[in-house]
């Protein structure tokens, strides 16, 4: 299948080339913006289905509206009902259609260029509103808020927020490239009008708040939830923004005669991951906890955990090295300590059940 994209080479075309490149097997034609109503002809006569994205939205001058965002629409529908090519056709337009300003004016009359297609020439027509979108590659002070928010809070540049109680009505890239994915096989006939889901509402102030802290957590180690929704989605953007010299960050460091202890990461909800290490014949830990539990992996090294019940004075033992991949639990009501007995420095990831508190630690020091 020979699918036509316009406007590849904007923050939606790149984002959905690449996911069809890595999802299916279909042969990709991109018309181009310099290139004349021949080319145009050549190339809509041999696609299977058309993805019109291309258009503008801050034009430096407002007669750009029309020559982008209408004449091309209008050109292509002529050309298909002057060769009767009956090609199914996905059009992106705007939440902003009903709006009166000259960027949803010419979405709305794109809109209608498309239905008369529909009505003399019979190819279905796929009409997208979409509101704000925010994703990878998108472009700060052009697509969307959030692309200015991110570049601007990862490049250590001040925001500007007008109205803070100002509601953003947003959908991600990744899902509006498989809602135009998931439309290209199916052989529907007529005129739809479609919506990207899932969609999501926040605050300007609530947003601009959420990529404070995505970038603090580089700081403080402490990361939101961002394992799903909106915040995953956010998360993701953010980082797209970072520039190569800030791909890596330093970890603040805790050394002793033991050996190290370096965090990782912290989450409120979650706890916090960390590494030690033990140098030979040390031991580290003397210590039970009432309700905070954790998870050792050696992975490098040989290990003794001594374990002691607070209640029935009972000893156990565990012999670990780092050729095992087995996790080691701390169980609350039991002094544990990890003793390194190889001749080798021991190295441990440790995962937390709670963020260490200095106030309220938790932690009891005892021996075993």
């Amino acid at each position: 299948m020979n699918i036509l994209i316009t406007g590849s080479k904007g923050f939606i075309g790149k984002n959905l080339i690449n996911y069809l490149n890595d999802n299916y097997d279909f042969n990709i034609i991109e018309y181009l913006k310099n290139e004349d109503i021949n080319s145009l002809e050549k190339k809509l006569m041999k696609s299977d289905f058309i993805i019109h994205l291309a258009g503008v939205n801050r034009p430096k001058y407002k007669k750009l509206f029309n020559e982008v965002n209408i004449k091309l629409t209008n050109s292509i529908c002529d050309l298909l009902i002057k060769n009767s090519h009956k090609i199914p056709i996905i059009f992106s337009s705007s939440t902003q259609y009903e709006l009166d300003n000259d960027y949803g004016k010419s979405k709305l009359k794109g809109e209608n260029i498309l239905c008369q297609l529909n009505i003399e020439n019979k190819n279905p027509v796929h009409i997208f509103r979409l509101p704000g979108v925010f994703g990878k590659w998108s472009r700060p002070n052009y697509n969307s808020v959030i692309a200015t928010f991110c570049y601007n809070i990862a490049n250590g540049k001040n925001i500007q927020i007008s109205d803070p109680k100002k509601e953003l009505k947003l959908v991600y890239i990744d899902d509006v490239v498989k809602s135009f994915c998931n439309l290209i096989n199916k052989n529907l006939k007529g005129l739809y009008y479609r919506q990207v889901k899932p969609e999501y509402k926040i605050s300007l102030k609530d947003l601009a708040n959420k990529i404070e802290k995505f970038k603090m957590g580089r700081k403080n180690l402490l990361i939101d939830n961002v394992g799903q929704g909106i915040n995953r989605k956010l998360y993701a953007t953010f980082i797209s923004f970072i520039s190569e010299s800030e791909f890596c960050y330093d970890l603040p460091e805790y050394i002793d005669k033991r050996g190290k202890f370096i965090e990782i990461l912290k989450n409120r909800d979650s706890g916090q991951l960390a590494y030690f290490t033990a140098n030979p014949g040390f031991t580290r830990g003397g210590h039970y906890h009432n309700t905070k539990t954790e998870k050792f992996i050696v992975i490098s090294g040989k290990a003794k955990f001594n374990f002691k019940n607070l209640d029935t004075g009972k000893n156990y033992e565990i012999f670990v090295s780092g050729n095992e991949p087995k996790v080691i639990d701390s169980i609350p009501g039991w002094v544990h300590n990890i003793t390194n007995v190889g001749k080798d420095e021991l190295k441990v990831i440790l995962w937390s059940s709670e963020i260490f508190d200095k106030e309220n630690p938790d932690t009891f020091q005892k021996e075993v």
